[in-house]
């Protein structure tokens, strides 16, 4: 690790800080419940609570059909991008002669080369692990759906639109982590360039990030209260 500057450790550090810290903002702050996460819980219980109300829940099924649609789309793209970051840690010293030829590219050892190479790969396995989480339990979702009574006012009804609602809310959360890992990753790959273009990406991530999370139109747009 000898080959390894100042400079990159600092990179990797504040790239590791930010994406960790973004996670606890958005998920656990006392600011989490009133970004999109939070907004999209209450519209989630109101989705349980209409479901419970239906004889017939074919929508309902169609809806969560659509959501695995789309968790499984990326799962199967990161499958793709792990094989080709795989591919590439076989063939570091070629990957490494390209990005050397880039303007503003530094230099590197073979060390920090492969470092960059299995920081990314890192980014995408965590990726594919949340999406593959997050379809098991739109899987669940689709059981409870299935296993709910059709009496709106019968006994357990509203522990039902919890429970409902709160494996659609996990299920949805995972799937935002695996796409935030996809954001960091693209800032990641910056780092093969140069080390300060790592930390100015990183920092613009977070900053995409919050501005969709806490401060887009579309939460304008779903929060009545801002309305």
């Amino acid at each position: 690790m000898s080959g390894i500057s100042t400079l990159d450790w600092i990179a990797l550090g504040w790239f590791l800080a930010a994406w960790a810290g973004y996670g606890w903002l958005s998920e656990n702050s006392r600011w989490s419940q009133r970004g999109l996460m939070g907004v999209s819980h209450r519209f989630r219980l109101d989705w349980a609570r209409e479901m419970l109300a239906r004889e017939l829940r074919v929508s309902d099924a169609a809806l969560v059909g659509n959501l695995m649609q789309s968790v499984s789309f990326y799962a199967n793209t990161t499958i793709y991008i792990i094989a080709g970051l795989l591919a590439v840690l076989g063939a570091l010293d070629q990957a490494m002669r390209f990005t050397a030829d880039l303007p503003f590219a530094r230099a590197t050892s073979r060390e920090l080369g492969e470092l960059k190479l299995l920081l990314l790969l890192t980014v995408f396995v965590v990726a594919y692990f949340k999406f593959t989480w997050s379809l098991r339990q739109f899987n669940m979702l689709s059981i409870l759906i299935g296993a709910s009574p059709t009496n709106p006012h019968g006994e357990g009804h509203e522990r039902m639109v919890q429970r409902v609602a709160m494996v659609n809310s996990l299920a949805g959360d995972e799937f935002n982590r695996g796409i935030r890992a996809y954001y960091f990753g693209l800032a990641a790959v910056a780092w093969f360039i140069q080390p300060w273009l790592f930390l100015f990406l990183t920092a613009l991530v977070v900053v995409v990030l919050y501005r969709r999370d806490f401060a887009s139109a579309v939460l304008v747009a779903l929060d009545s209260d801002r309305a």
